[in-house]
């Protein structure tokens, strides 16, 4: 289930938004609260299709996609995202060898950790500010 969209005052919230692609329950609530501990706006989807609707309602800075997907997989995802919002950073976990995932995005690679998380932030995602 998405995370409904809730709309941020006009200027005031520059809070990073992120959406989580995940279909385990268990790493969708840690990605979620290693992003929300860092300051970020999270949304969540359990398939690429409610991340379809989620992004098409408001547009992430930063989508974190599991490639191994219910219906159409993270890699398919990836790239339709990637055309419609090509500002969107994209990172790609999952259990695989980062060898294995799509090039041209970057990577977070299971099991995910908080500083992980950060460091992704940093190195990908100018607006964010570790505070």
């Amino acid at each position: 289930m998405t995370t409904p969209a809730v709309p941020a005052a006009s200027g005031l919230d520059t809070r990073v938004r992120v959406l989580i692609v995940e279909d385990s329950d268990d790493q969708r609530l840690l990605l979620r609260r290693y992003f929300e501990r860092a300051g970020c706006d999270v949304r969540v989807a359990p398939s690429a299709e409610e991340a379809i609707t989620a992004y098409g309602i408001v547009t992430p800075d930063l989508a974190v996609i599991d490639l191994v997907l219910p219906g159409m997989d993270g890699w398919e995802l990836a790239v339709r995202l990637g055309a419609d919002n090509p500002e969107c950073v994209i990172a790609i976990t999952s259990v695989l060898n980062t060898e294995d995932y799509p090039t041209g995005h970057h990577s977070l690679p299971k099991p995910v950790t908080g500083a992980n998380v950060r460091q992704i932030l940093t190195d990908f995602v100018p607006k964010w500010n570790a505070a």
